[in-house]
């Protein structure tokens, strides 16, 4: 009987780790924990400000589908990091950082301004990540998986560092999300072609109540739609992806549409260091976001928190007067057009499983602790050498509210090239929905989407 006992435990622990109690549920959104399970205070030395809310009210006289105006135009640079003055801020810098100023010392720089604690999300949101808090399951055996969550990240106030992977996965970006941006994969001599898309996101997790949407799609973090708009060449190109939680019984699917032979095509499963369509290979699919997708390849230490420059409140990137030929330079983006503010992030280090394949074998993510999203990477060769390392240059969407990205930069600090995406400042602004149609997230519906 004992033994019996024994080997229940053992399996229990193996496929599911229980949520925290209901007292330390209770903190999230009191004094110290904000509803996402940040660290409401500011720090010591008044740096970082407290957490007072984040944007909650649109500009005067914005209408969503608009570009979005700057809500702090007023702040300016309080000083600019180099590679003469870079060991001065070490402390406050990722080791990609470190490799940006050290493979382009004349011409990469970092302009830091105040620090605005902008991150906000709905109410509902907010009452979903804390009914997550006593409920949510860490699936580890398999592929890994979360269960008994929904809305938004899973586990405010994380154990391990795979906790806050799974934060970072299943964070609230929207429901439906409608967009229309360009991908650049620039050379050496800063010689690039945007490749346009339009695209679609369906986030059946995230939904506010239970709709045929998330009903349909009990296990999907994400469907994800786009068809190529330019250059001609590539036109008609379009793709379908279904991103699983638990993808041990739910594998990853996708399909193409192949405007030659004008059908829809199942794909071989693709995934982890797969390189990105369109990337030039400076882009692996688990990449997308900066991470996305299982786990399992990795071993996840949480290495506690830092406070770290990271791009934020990036409205600059967001303006419709920006050209690309100013943005995208040889080696790097424009800095005078990016924002780095202070701000307190998680650090998790993945190190690759023995004998799991996947070209990085080190990963260190920052996550913002505001938002759950991972703000930069780092990611290193076999030999443990520091290889690429990327940004979410990201903006408070205060339609909605929610944080998410507007530009992406992936740097391979070999290559000495960068890939760009998310370059939307051209198009027309994301717009939000807060459900979805699951018939328009099929294949069936994916040669009409195209047309």
């Amino acid at each position: 009987m004992k033994r019996n006992l024994f080997i229940t435990l053992i399996f229990l622990y193996g496929t599911a780790v229980a949520a925290i109690s209901p007292e330390e549920a209770a903190r999230l959104g009191g004094p110290k924990l904000t509803p996402v399970g940040a660290e409401r205070p500011g720090n010591a030395d008044g740096t970082i400000p407290p957490w007072t809310g984040g944007i909650t009210e649109m500009p005067e006289g914005y209408s969503p589908g608009q570009r979005h105006p700057d809500p702090f135009p007023q702040d300016e640079i309080l000083f600019t990091i180099t590679a003469a003055n870079m060991e001065q801020y070490a402390g406050h810098l990722s080791e990609g950082q470190k490799g940006l100023f050290r493979t382009y010392p004349d011409t990469w720089r970092m302009n830091v301004y105040r620090t605005r604690r902008s991150a906000s999300f709905p109410d509902w949101v907010y009452d979903g990540v804390k009914a997550n808090a006593t409920s949510a399951q860490l699936v580890t055996e398999g592929k890994g998986g979360v269960t008994d969550a929904r809305i938004s990240s899973p586990f405010p106030i994380p154990a391990s560092g795979v906790e806050v992977i799974w934060n970072h996965n299943l964070r609230f970006s929207g429901v439906h999300i409608v967009s229309s941006n360009g991908t650049a994969a620039v050379t050496r001599k800063g010689r690039y072609r945007i490749v346009l898309a339009e695209q679609e996101f369906g986030i059946p997790y995230a939904t506010r109540e239970l709709t045929p949407f998330s009903r349909q799609h009990p296990n999907v973090m994400l469907a994800f739609k786009s068809k190529t708009i330019a250059p001609a060449l590539v036109a008609g190109q379009g793709s379908l992806i279904i991103e699983p939680i638990d993808q041990t019984k739910d594998p990853r699917k996708s399909w193409l549409y192949s405007p030659s032979l004008r059908r829809v095509l199942r794909v071989a499963y693709a995934a982890y260091d797969f390189p990105l369509q369109r990337s030039d290979s400076l882009q692996t699919l688990d990449e997308l976001g900066l991470f996305n997708g299982a786990p399992d390849r990795f071993e996840w230490k949480l290495l506690g928190k830092r406070e770290l420059y990271i791009p934020y409140n990036s409205y600059r990137l967001d303006r419709r007067d920006i050209s690309f030929d100013r943005l995208l330079q040889p080696g790097h983006i424009n800095p005078d057009e990016a924002r780095y503010e202070l701000h307190r992030v998680w650090v998790v280090e993945g190190t690759r499983k023995e004998g799991a394949k996947h070209i990085y074998s080190r990963r260190t993510f920052y996550v913002d602790e505001d938002s759950w999203k991972v703000s930069l990477s780092d990611s290193y060769d076999s030999d443990g050498t520091l290889w690429r390392t990327a940004e979410a240059h990201a903006l408070n969407y205060y339609e909605v509210p929610v944080h998410r990205d507007t530009v992406q930069v992936f740097y391979d600090l070999k290559e000495l090239r960068y890939v760009a995406t998310g370059l939307d400042n051209k198009r027309k602004a994301p717009l939000y929905y807060e459900d979805a149609d699951p018939r328009d997230f099929s294949p069936n519906a994916l040669s009409y989407y195209i047309r």
